[in-house]
């Protein structure tokens, strides 16, 4: 679905991202696993737009995407999330998740004149799916709270439900889990899950937390000094001599040393 290839971003002197080349299956969840600074998040916003490579190339279901806007990338079903939420804090959960979907009638000063019944009667259906996408999510009992006021771990929720209010293909989700209290975390994988099985969503996930990822996530791809180390099951992963040096500077030269 997603063939990243041979991204490089560069800023000054420094590769932020070497080269790194992967693929992304349609219907997957995939791991995106590394060291800090391994360059993954800057991976992220290369492929969601959000920068532009300085070389390299990326594709989406054979369709060259490198480089396009975010609210192109958008239309086209590729959405990410961010580590930190993005609220509108003053609005009310339910708000948030109608805001997203683009081109509502009710955004033109004409359609405020003369076509207030569609307005009405897109609001009410954005209403409902927003309603269902609370639901979906368990976080219906939090529907009138302002978004600036709840959790940090229903904050991210909120995220997950905003790519459910539209047909959203792929989903870059950047560390979902942070600052998140382990029973949030488990309420945030159960709706990925079934997300993913239930609606043909497809996800690319950032992750440290290694159970979250062995519970979602296969294949695992490790990324260290903005390459791709390795690619496999999180078990092969942590067997990865490659791995276990990025991650601890063990692994290959205790190995090497033994060996001597």
């Amino acid at each position: 679905m997603i063939v990243v290839d041979n991204i490089v971003k560069q800023f000054g002197g420094f590769r932020a991202v070497d080269g790194a080349s992967m693929e992304i299956a349609k219907g997957s969840i995939t791991g995106l696993i590394g060291p800090n600074g391994a360059g993954k998040t800057t991976l992220f916003n290369v492929v969601a737009g959000v920068l532009k490579p300085t070389s390299g190339r990326v594709t989406m279901d054979g369709e060259d995407i490198t480089g396009l806007p975010p609210h192109t990338l958008f239309h086209k079903g590729l959405l990410r999330t961010f580590q930190i939420a993005h609220e509108f804090q003053t609005m009310t959960c339910r708000e948030n998740l109608m805001m997203v979907p683009g081109a509502q009638s009710g955004e033109t000063l004409w359609n405020t004149w003369f076509g207030r019944r569609r307005i009405a009667d897109e609001e009410r259906a954005l209403k409902a799916k927003a309603d269902e996408v609370l639901e979906f999510l368990t976080i219906e009992h939090l529907a009138d709270h302002k978004a600036g006021q709840v959790s940090g771990g229903q904050k991210k929720l909120l995220e997950l439900g905003r790519t459910m209010m539209v047909d959203a293909k792929i989903v870059f989700l950047d560390e979902v889990g942070a600052g998140v209290n382990r029973t949030l975390l488990n309420t945030i994988a159960d709706a990925i899950q079934r997300l993913n099985t239930e609606r043909g969503y497809t996800f690319v996930v950032i992750e440290h937390d290694m159970d979250f990822i062995g519970r979602l996530c296969d294949p695992v791809i490790c990324m260290a000094e903005g390459k791709v180390l390795a690619e496999g099951t999180l078990a092969e992963i942590k067997a990865n001599d490659h791995v276990i040096e990025a991650y601890l500077g063990t692994g290959l030269k205790n190995k090497e040393a033994v060996g001597a």
